[in-house]
């Protein structure tokens, strides 16, 4: 009987945690949508400039495969390729051929040796493959050693720094309000944005410390890629942390314990994984495409990609990085407001 009891309390809990609920059981679908829209797309298609002194062999690789495109100018190619328009240059000039990669991306990078290899072998007369054309291969970043790790590993780096702080951040800032603390700041005659901005600077001084930690470790112990400097990383992932702050606390306002908080997780974490550059934005649905836009880690990822595997500076990341503090300023923003709502009760 008392067994009975338990269970029909607990019963009576769920049933009138309708939050809880959707978790446990919408959810889970949610993720699995996700990941089904996201790895049932297309196959990653190459972007190839063709620079040939024989214009029938150029004019037969563009008939014979999209991925290619004439380029009259190599140097308007080798800007694209710089500014990331396209994957490679191939330049055929007999007896050579030189395919000049962008190397960020190695799953591009396979792509584009898969496409020349298939299409150049298709296009060959066979009495003429035993003599084939010598080819050169050379990389404006990265190099034939990079491994898989090095591309993700930026991402990564930006992903554990915003998911530990949005948690830690909203579940603090939580307790602050379920202790009756933040009430009595409500009380005082601190106003609104002096508390916001205090609780985002007393916070900020640890994600520093973090970000200084998290970075250092993976470069000079992982050893990941390093092609610029660490101090932009550093910035990078601070402005990444401090976004992931300012959403963590407005979050928890809208939560009445820790479980509710950390339910979160799934609606605004999961996504970030999908959208924000882990996975070929190319390959997803065009629908799918422009919600990477909306994605804080977005801007982060690719801003510590830029510096880390391609050696950029500040003129490469300046816009990822104003772009991060909109998101932070908006959701400060935010928060001011919703402390009113408290400031009221």
């Amino acid at each position: 009987m008392r067994t009975r009891a338990l269970v029909k309390r607990i019963i009576r809990q769920f049933i009138r945690d309708k939050r809880t609920l959707a978790m446990m059981f919408l959810a889970p679908l949610l993720i699995l949508t996700l990941v089904n829209l996201v790895f049932s797309g297309n196959d990653y298609d190459p972007e190839i400039a063709v620079i040939s002194s024989q214009e029938q062999m150029a004019s037969q690789l563009e008939k014979a495969d999209k991925s290619f495109t004439i380029y009259e100018n190599k140097t308007l190619a080798a800007e694209d390729l710089e500014n990331e328009k396209l994957d490679a240059i191939l330049e055929i000039n007999p007896p050579t051929t030189k395919i000049t990669l962008e190397g960020s991306n190695p799953t591009a990078n396979k792509a584009v040796m898969m496409t020349v290899e298939k299409t150049l072998k298709s296009l060959t007369p066979k009495s003429n493959q035993q003599s084939s054309m010598e080819t050169e291969v050379t990389y404006l970043h990265g190099s034939a050693d990079m491994e898989s790790f090095d591309y993700i590993g930026p991402f990564l780096i930006g992903f554990f720094i915003f998911f530990f702080v949005f948690l830690i951040a909203g579940v603090s800032f939580l307790r602050e309000r379920t202790t009756g603390t933040l009430e009595r700041l409500l009380a005082t005659p601190m106003r609104r944005w002096e508390m916001v901005a205090g609780y985002v600077l007393g916070f900020g001084i640890f994600t520093i410390i973090q970000s200084a930690i998290i970075v250092s470790f993976s470069i000079y112990v992982l050893d990941i890629m390093m092609a610029g400097s660490i101090w932009f990383v550093i910035l990078i992932t601070l402005m990444l942390a401090v976004t992931a702050l300012s959403l963590g606390t407005l979050l928890s306002a809208f939560a009445k314990n820790e479980l509710q908080m950390i339910q979160f997780i799934p609606l605004v974490v999961v996504p970030q994984v999908f959208f924000s550059g882990l996975f070929n934005i190319e390959t997803m649905a065009d629908w799918l495409q422009p919600l990477s836009y909306l994605m804080p880690l977005t801007y982060g990822g690719q801003a510590i990609r830029d510096v880390m595997i391609q050696g950029g500076g500040w003129p490469e990341i300046y816009d990822e990085v104003l772009v991060l503090a909109g998101f932070s300023l908006l959701f400060m923003i935010l928060n001011v407001l919703a402390l009113k709502k408290h400031r009221k009760l």
